[in-house]
């Protein structure tokens, strides 16, 4: 198979069919064998209802439906698992993404080699509200992860098969696949510049707290994708380097007590200050010990609760 469209969905059901419409015409007209799985990440509305009939109309249309609202990246995550093209096509269910972007998304991973292509939203119809942020927010994830892309967020990208059955995004991590891929091995990461849509139908799904999320999970997958493997390089060597100025401190007092003059240790604030040097030092080094530790043991992959799968083969 050529072509897996994977779309996650909350409360779309006004778009769902249109969108669905104009992704076979260009797949119709560029010969491509493909599927579409539409993720219902917990509508409430009748979106479920509308990708049931879809997929009755036409086996290549397939739908995953949560059981509540987990977010963007479990529908992703998920959608990604079932998977079977050679490559792998995300957008979003509110039109805002046009499928004729799809033909050159696929050539570039085809034929140009990339891991993954992610599109460049460079003329967007989006309040200031959202624009002037998204800037802030892609450069300082372009900086703080050394990957050249101007649209993190973008709905609209492409991968390999073997990157999406790598990488596992959750929480919300959908925003730094990039980064995730880039983190696995998987650096050859291109860009392009696609159409962007105003909304046609509905509201958006995101408030002013994605920004707050996004630099929170931002700092997370920095951490994360240099120190998940091994937690004791960070906490083991700054928790030895505060140990080891506190114990110089308790040195040095303890020498000058001795040997220069006689008074209360406790009544200076040195003695303190390498006591809880000390201290801390200790705790962060048996976190690093613990982490290591979990990170080494636990291989349980986080799982979601699915109600209802239609047109998988079994």
């Amino acid at each position: 198979m050529d072509i897996s469209v994977v779309i996650p969905l909350y409360n779309e059901d006004e778009s769902l069919r249109e969108l669905n419409d104009l992704i076979l015409r260009v797949m119709e007209i560029h010969h491509f064998s493909f599927e579409i799985i539409y993720v219902d990440d917990g509508s409430n509305d009748n979106s479920w209802e509308v990708v049931e009939n879809l997929s009755a109309e036409n086996e290549n249309i397939k739908g995953i439906r949560f059981l509540r609202n987990y977010g963007k990246s479990a529908a992703l995550n998920e959608g990604f698992k079932m998977t079977s093209g050679e490559v792998v096509i995300t957008m979003d269910a509110d039109l805002q993404d046009s499928p004729d972007e799809i033909p050159e998304l696929y050539r570039m991973i085809k034929e140009e080699g990339y891991d993954m292509v992610s599109g460049w939203k460079k003329k967007r119809y989006d309040p200031v509200t959202k624009t002037v942020p998204s800037r802030f927010f892609n450069y300082t994830t372009r900086v703080l992860s050394g990957i050249k892309l101007h649209d993190f967020n973008c709905g609209l990208k492409s991968y390999r098969s073997d990157v999406v059955k790598t990488v596992e995004v959750y929480g919300e991590m959908h925003r730094y696949i990039p980064v995730i891929a880039k983190w696995a091995g998987f650096r050859n990461i291109g860009e392009k510049v696609v159409q962007h849509r105003k909304r046609k139908y509905g509201v958006t799904k995101f408030g002013i707290d994605r920004f707050i999320k996004g630099y929170l999970d931002l700092l997370s997958i920095t951490f994360t994708s240099r120190f998940i493997q091994s937690p004791m390089h960070f906490f083991g060597a700054l928790g030895s380097m505060l140990f080891f100025i506190g114990f110089v401190i308790a040195g040095y007092l303890a020498y000058a007590k001795i040997f220069l003059e006689a008074y209360k240790m406790t009544e200076r604030p040195l003695f303190y200050l390498g006591l809880l040097a000390m201290i801390l030092g200790t705790q962060l080094f048996l976190a690093g010990f613990l982490g290591e530790m979990i990170s080494r043991s636990s291989n349980e992959m986080r799982k979601y609760h699915i109600k209802k799968y239609v047109n998988f083969k079994k």
